[in-house]
């Protein structure tokens, strides 16, 4: 097994075994149901260790051969050999023995079946690496320890705290590079990228949504948009869809319009599940929470409301901000951040407290905001304006004014709006988006206290949605003639569309050889 192969394996136990959420800190969670430790004081270095995969492994990861083993007999060794001379065991004794190893695992304690299992998942890991190991001498390559340098990164994952530097590895592309998708009729408003990379869909201010292959470009499956009144009809939007998310696992689509409506979509067929109301306003920001079914929705009613997407259920409302929500992220934690328009604010809700705080920095309307990892976002404002945020400070961090310069309206020089953020998610690069032609990429500093400018892309008209690939290996842009919440400016040179473009790393210069013989 090559180091890629092994990758692809600990990515996928993994994958299944995050499907339970919101574990603030897994190691100390681990050695305090499994040895009743107390929790870590902050000061000490986390101990990794393969353990705690196995405490989350119980229900969502089934070890192979665990269920139905009976364990063995008190005073018996477990692989005590039994001759084949023995004499072949009656029915009834048979029976017997089953009956009294199913009473033993009706007996064992929740506790005992944990470490049980763990036990036999750790020995499957050790397999695993001695595999590897082997496959590495072979290819006579230094030994990488893929499982530790993978736990340390969902330690600072959980925490906040792991931001990958990967901004000044990157290349400016090539104007000629830039694909572009046309299919929308009027301008794009949002768009979000499937979890492998595969595949982009994308909404518009005529109602449709899209769903296109990356790899080709191709449309594989259109919803017109209709005439308002006429959803049950035609089976899709019949206004303007302002915003979209799609769950982790690529299983739901979410889009929200500014009929009040939410409306649930299969990826993979594209086929419309449900629909939530509830909202009084049109529906202007959706975010499902990592690892699980649970959808955030925010609206210009200025309330965030929370949905159980699988039971097709509504949970709660909250309210705070005092103008219209333009935009809202989240990630694995049960809370949500939210853009609150010309109130000024950035507000944090904390769902089980049933609490927010809140954030002011920003001197216009905020318009677009994401979470680049548990710890900090980033904000756009109509002032020109982009933010760092930390979210336990009520200030930015760091805050870069006039970031896409200035531009003449009537004589007065404005700058131009903000009016898209994305983050590649746990690092430290950024992308903003306006009308000025161009769209920036952005380096974040170290502790997240500085925003410096890397390079400007080339994009004509409005720049309404960004996203990055999981990889970050490509920058998604939706562009279109107009503003996504408004009519202010037309740019008529533009085109409604969609913009993949590609983002490589630079690549450090091979060290000369050594000649043979020395």
């Amino acid at each position: 097994m090559n180091p890629c192969m092994a990758t692809v394996k600990f990515q996928e136990i993994k994958a299944r075994l995050l499907k339970e959420e919101g574990k603030s800190s897994l190691l100390q969670v681990c050695f305090s149901n499994i040895f009743h430790l107390p929790p870590q004081k902050a000061t000490e270095e986390p101990v990794y260790t393969q353990l705690w995969l196995n405490t989350y492994a119980r229900e969502t990861f089934k070890v192979p051969g665990a269920e139905g083993r009976p364990r063995a007999a008190a005073g018996r060794p477990v692989d005590e050999e039994v001759s084949s001379d023995s004499e072949p065991e009656s029915p009834s004794l048979g029976r017997r023995r089953r009956e009294v190893a199913v009473e033993e695992e009706v007996e064992e304690t929740p506790q005992e079946k944990k470490l049980r299992l763990a036990k036999l998942y750790l020995e499957q890991l050790r397999q695993y690496e001695e595999e590897r190991a082997v496959d590495e001498e072979e290819e006579e390559t230094e030994p990488v320890d893929l499982i530790g340098d993978r736990l340390k990164e969902d330690v600072l994952e959980q925490k906040g705290q792991l931001q990958r530097l990967v901004a000044k590895d990157v290349q400016l592309p090539d104007p000629t590079s830039i694909r572009v998708l046309r299919g929308h009729q009027l301008p794009v408003t949002c768009l979000v990228i499937s979890p492998d990379d595969r595949f982009i869909f994308s909404a518009s201010k005529d109602g449709a949504l899209i769903k296109w292959e990356v790899e080709s470009g191709k449309r594989l499956c259109v919803v017109p948009g209709g005439k308002k009144g006429s959803e049950e009809l035609h089976m899709g939007h019949a206004s303007q869809v302002l915003c979209m998310a799609i769950s982790s696992d690529g299983k739901y689509l979410a889009t929200g319009d500014r009929n009040k409506l939410i409306m649930i979509w299969d990826t993979a067929t594209c086929k419309r599940l449900h629909i939530f109301t509830g909202h009084r306003d049109a529906v202007s920001g959706l975010s499902f929470r990592k690892g699980t079914h649970q959808l955030y929705s925010g609206s210009h009613d200025r309330s965030v409301k929370v949905w159980n997407v699988a039971e097709n259920a509504y949970m709660e409302t909250l309210f705070g901000h005092q103008d219209i929500i333009t935009g809202l992220d989240s990630l694995s934690r049960d809370c949500c951040v939210t853009a609150g328009g010309r109130d000024g604010s950035v507000r944090l809700w904390k769902i089980p407290e049933e609490s927010q705080l809140v954030f002011s920095g920003h001197q216009g309307s905020i318009d677009c905001i994401q979470l680049i990892n548990e710890e900090h976002m980033v904000s756009g404002a109509d002032d020109g304006s982009v933010a760092l945020w930390g979210l336990t400070k009520k200030k930015p961090l760091a805050l870069a004014r006039q970031a896409h310069g200035m531009q003449d309206v009537q004589g007065l020089q404005q700058p131009y709006w903000i009016s898209a953020v994305a983050a590649l998610r746990n690092s430290d690069l950024v992308a903003t988006g306006s009308h000025s032609a161009s769209v920036k990429l952005w380096k974040c500093g170290e502790g997240f206290r500085k925003l410096e400018p890397l390079s400007d892309i080339p994009l004509v008209g409005f720049v309404n949605s960004l996203k990055f690939s999981a990889a970050g290996d490509f920058l998604v842009a939706g562009l279109g003639q107009e503003h996504r919440l408004g009519r202010w400016w037309r740019i008529k040179e533009a085109k409604n569309s969609i913009c993949i473009i590609p983002l490589k790393q630079r690549v450090a210069a091979p060290s000369p050889k050594a000649p043979d013989g020395c």
